[in-house]
């Protein structure tokens, strides 16, 4: 019996990209491909199972939504557990920074997570972790590999504003020995927990999932537009970074232009060219995701711009840790000056992300206008906000406005003169 596959996923305008459903598929026919600058699923019928009673890419995908509440229970659950409507189960939240000055400077916030990954590795607690690193000979720039040495792991540093698939991870995992840490954003971790249910062997060897705060994915329309701005050739690219030289650092591209043979350093600040482009290319599916703090992974990393962090110029993360025995790994690594670490009450926490209040009020009020123009949404097990503020509704046409023009190349001339008004909520 025919049931729901990734394709209606798809259809309805909810996949995140987040790749999981190409490694869950049991008969290889799901392939991730790029198209209008982000990742979608194609499905070969001809190998599709689906007629036969096959829904397993439906039953894990996060983009028609996860019970966030159920899951989270039964994977952080004990007596040391707090819970936070914003946050989620929790156990502590942390500042703390990567010792090793270059990894701070470089890394979008304080290097925690890589200095955390080094330090595993490198005390055999871990051997590998799945991260995204840029390539320069990929015209996506940007892949997703196990990395099983420092130097990969050092290469895989800092923020990417770019779609990341992780459509070879189960795959590579299940293929090697070991225990592995999956680097990911929360639409990631939340497909992937739903697919640990179905496969244990996979589970078995994911030793932790590192989540990453997330306020919207970007499409691959922001980097083209960004460096087509600049009138910089992608293909005389060598290095990119979205986030580097310190907090909050800026976009740095190197390499050498292909007509002229001239090499170049390009840089500009990340706040004047991320945060008035942020609508215009996020995908329409994260305009509908609750969730900003990771929360389905065992530690979450981000960033805190609040007095007195906010003085610094090197790079501080904030962090928060849900699985039994997390935070004594923090403690162990501290212990052993691989990080520095210090406590950080929730409510400086909550203070520092703004775009908690999208994750969840805006989300939820953009979800009940989808409902009401009978288009189909993502379900969670958690009691949205039932406001309907006339703002958010605002907002909402505004957003989708962006989004048509983001997704347009045709209409890019516009955008200089629509951010001006991205200060709308």
């Amino acid at each position: 019996m025919m049931g729901k596959s990734i394709l209606y996923t798809v259809s309805n305008g909810l996949c995140t990209g987040c790749g999981i459903c190409q490694g869950a598929c049991p008969n290889t026919s799901i392939t991730m491909h790029v198209k209008s600058g982000r990742f979608l699923p194609v499905v070969d019928q001809k190998s599709c199972k689906n007629d036969k009673g096959c829904h397993r890419c439906y039953d894990i995908c996060p983009g028609v939504g996860v019970k966030l509440n159920c899951i989270a229970k039964e994977e952080f659950s004990g007596a040391d557990t707090f819970y936070n409507g914003k946050i989620g189960y929790y156990r502590k939240c942390f500042t703390g920074y990567s010792n090793n000055y270059d990894v701070r400077y470089h890394s979008a916030s304080g290097g925690m997570v890589t200095q955390l990954l080094v330090w595993m590795l490198e005390k055999k607690l871990i051997d590998g972790a799945a991260v995204t690193a840029f390539r320069s000979k990929s015209e996506l720039l940007v892949h997703s590999f196990i990395a099983t040495t420092k130097e990969e792991i050092l290469s895989a540093k800092s923020s990417k504003y770019a779609p990341v698939t992780l459509n070879n991870i189960i795959h590579d995992i299940k293929a090697r020995e070991g225990k592995f840490v999956i680097v990911g954003l929360p639409c990631h971790i939340h497909g992937l927990r739903k697919y640990e249910k179905i496969d244990k062997k996979f589970k078995d060897k994911v030793f932790a999932y590192f989540g990453l705060y997330c306020s919207g994915s970007k499409s691959f329309y922001l980097t083209e537009y960004v460096l087509d701005k600049y009138n910089i050739n992608m293909k005389g690219l060598s290095y990119l970074s979205y986030r580097d030289e310190g907090c909050l650092g800026g976009m740095v591209a190197k390499g050498v232009d292909p007509q002229s043979k001239q090499s170049y350093r390009f840089y500009e600040d990340y706040q004047k060219y991320s945060h008035p482009l942020r609508s215009f290319f996020v995908p329409r599916r994260c305009l509908f995701c609750i969730d900003h703090f990771a929360e389905l992974a065992d530690i979450s990393f981000g960033d805190i711009h609040v007095m007195p962090y906010s003085l610094d110029k090197v790079g501080i993360n904030s962090l928060v840790t849900r699985k039994s025995g997390m935070t004594e790994l923090l403690y162990e690594a501290a212990s052993e000056r691989a990080i520095s670490l210090s406590d950080l009450n929730e409510d400086v926490l909550l203070s520092s992300q703004i775009a908690v209040k999208q994750k969840k009020q805006r989300a939820s009020t953009f979800i009940k206008i989808d409902r009401i123009l009978g288009r189909k949404v993502p379900k969670y097990d958690v009691k949205l906000d039932d406001s309907f503020v006339c703002r958010s509704v605002f907002s909402y046409g505004f957003n989708m406005l962006q989004q048509f023009v983001g997704n347009h190349k045709s209409l890019w001339s516009i955008i200089s003169v629509l951010k001006k008004k991205t200060t709308i909520d």
